[in-house]
């Protein structure tokens, strides 16, 4: 027998079982550790704050409010995200989400990025250059990031834009009238992208100004801005009908937009033709037209109008029919109208949280 021979298989296996017993109680020490908490944010309430103006569904389902902060219900817990969580800021003006599901909430403070996780700012890109770099692509989600502004930021899925809006005669004309004005008539009111793609901006003083994807036009009517007993209302709503006739804040008129803009005095303005809209008989037979805060079509084509102080309007194409919205018996002052991936339509308040409509009436919102 070879001695040598006999003391390395001897070494070998010896070296064998010290590796297996090391690792099995490397394994079991592993196994024996805690494993890591995941990192949660947000805190679980009982309740909307009572200024809840936006409401979004995501592809989720779960339903989001922006008030002071954004709440976030599932069908069961309602849970508030604030800048303590990583939200740039506390006044939520929109909702949107991209095509991978992210969300984004609009601020004056900017723009937030939620990936279900945690919550990012968006880096804003503002140059000379970038200001006249307007571009239109199917997937860029725009934004307002305030009411006083020179123009949009647009964010094309890497970085968030600062766009300016040409000038336009009606800048002149508002600043001659008002010069020593304490708010900017350029100040986005409201964003609406409609049936093919185009985005629409409703300014403070200067109209609505459309953008194609090849030019910039605006259409200005005294009467879309400023109301009968002579309030400044702005552009605050938008919307495209079933019959792609467009309607601007009252229901005076509606739209019909007619292809290829007009140039006048350095403005290229909107070419369109006006009809008739509808309007209600009020208490010494005149004829009223609401005005509008938030407008949304439900699935048969009926228009439903937040006029904030009046409740909410339907327009059926025959009639305008009113629900008066109230809490107990405090007015509610309705700020927005917003219709979730079943149809069924929701109201934000400026003063009684969320509302859902139940196919009569509208009820408020408890979690």
């Amino acid at each position: 027998m070879n001695i040598k021979n006999i003391t390395f298989q001897a070494v070998l296996i010896f070296g064998i079982l010290t590796t297996i017993s090391s690792c099995n109680g490397q394994n079991k020490s592993e196994s024996l550790k805690t494993p890591e908490k995941a990192i949660t944010i947000g805190k679980t309430v009982s309740e909307l704050y009572e200024g809840t103006t936006v409401i979004y569904q995501d592809k989720k389902n779960n339903l989001w409010f922006g008030s002071k902060g954004a709440y976030k219900y599932d069908g069961k817990n309602l849970v508030l995200y604030t800048i303590k969580d990583g939200l740039v800021g506390s006044n939520i003006l929109g909702i949107q989400e991209d095509k991978i599901g992210n969300l984004y909430f609009d601020t004056p403070q900017g723009v937030s990025k939620f990936d279900g996780q945690k919550f990012t700012t968006l880096e804003i890109i503002e140059s000379d250059f970038s200001k006249n770099d307007w571009k239109l692509e199917p997937n860029d989600l725009w934004f307002r990031m305030g009411w006083n502004k020179n123009g949009p930021y647009r964010y094309d899925g890497k970085s968030l834009y600062y766009l300016e809006f040409p000038k336009t005669n009606q800048a002149d004309e508002f600043y001659s009238k008002y010069p020593n004005a304490s708010y900017n008539p350029y100040g986005i009111y409201t964003l609406y992208k409609d049936s093919k793609g185009t985005v629409w901006f409703g300014t403070s003083s200067l109209g609505v100004c459309r953008y194609d994807g090849k030019s910039i036009s605006w259409l200005y009517e005294r009467h879309l801005t400023e109301t009968p007993e002579g309030g400044s209302f702005g552009i605050r709503s938008i919307i495209e009908d079933k019959d792609g006739y467009f309607w601007f804040c009252n229901t005076r008129y509606r739209y019909e937009i007619l292809p290829n803009s007009i140039e006048k005095n350095g403005t290229r303005l909107i070419n369109y033709k006006v009809e008739n809209g509808i309007g209600y008989s009020n208490d010494n037979s005149e004829i009223d037209f609401p005005y509008f805060m938030s407008i949304v079509e439900d699935n048969n084509g009926d228009l439903w109008m937040a006029s904030y102080e009046e409740g909410v309007w339907r327009n059926n194409g025959k009639e305008l029919i009113h629900y008066p919205i109230k809490d107990g018996e405090t007015d509610v002052l309705t700020f927005s109208i917003y219709k979730d991936n079943q149809g069924t339509l929701w109201l934000g308040t400026h003063n009684a949280g969320a509302y859902k409509f139940n196919g009569k009436t509208f009820e408020k919102f408890k979690p």
